[in-house]
């Protein structure tokens, strides 16, 4: 799932590695996410470093005895020196006229200083993935990742096959969106992708 909703975005700006905390709405899109999902027997839980993904993952964990790990493989992708500016057409601050090939154009994106490529995100995602649903002592587990919408992108890429240049279809998942994959013999399939309960 993607964590709740902050007021970076809100505001449309770029957070990246940035390390902001949900907002109040975000924590109650992010309870009323827990409420729906109080059935599902999660037998643990991955997250994201970041607050806003951890946040979100203890929230739908509530009371269950789970563990939650931090896993640094599905932090955010990093915008470097861009981190904090803001894409929303009314305050729109970004100086490289090219930057917009990361949505437009991943395949062409060239990442600002300090930033790192969609691809390292892909690749970074995948090598988590494919260790996840080949670890034989998880087999029978029912997991929670709690991420980001590039990173869950990159996931979802990774499962669906899809080249850089389809990156984004399907778009960024709104805040506190569920997808659900199966994994059967280490062999990935999404069931729903991108539902919300609010």
């Amino acid at each position: 799932m993607r964590h709740g909703e902050t007021d970076w975005n809100v505001a449309r700006r770029f957070q990246g590695r940035s390390d902001i905390p949900l907002n109040e709405e975000g924590r109650r899109l992010a309870r009323i996410t827990a409420e729906a999902l109080r059935e599902v027997a999660f037998t643990r839980i991955f997250t994201s470093p970041l607050k806003r993904a951890c946040e979100t993952a203890m929230i739908i964990r509530g009371e269950r005895d789970i563990p939650v790990v931090e896993e640094p493989a599905i932090i955010e992708i990093g915008f470097g020196e861009y981190e904090g500016l803001c894409c929303g057409r009314e305050h729109y601050n970004i100086p490289d006229p090219a930057f917009m090939n990361f949505f437009d154009k991943p395949e062409a994106y060239r990442p600002p200083k300090g930033a790192e490529s969609i691809q390292a995100l892909r690749e970074r995602t995948a090598d988590f993935f494919e260790k996840l649903v080949h670890n034989k002592s998880m087999e029978n587990d029912t997991i929670l990742i709690s991420t980001h919408g590039a990173a869950l992108r990159g996931l979802l890429s990774h499962i669906n096959g899809t080249r850089i240049e389809e990156f984004w279809k399907g778009g960024v998942h709104k805040n506190c969106a569920v997808t659900i994959v199966r994994v059967t013999d280490g062999s990935a399939c999404v069931l729903e992708e991108g539902k919300i309960y609010y």
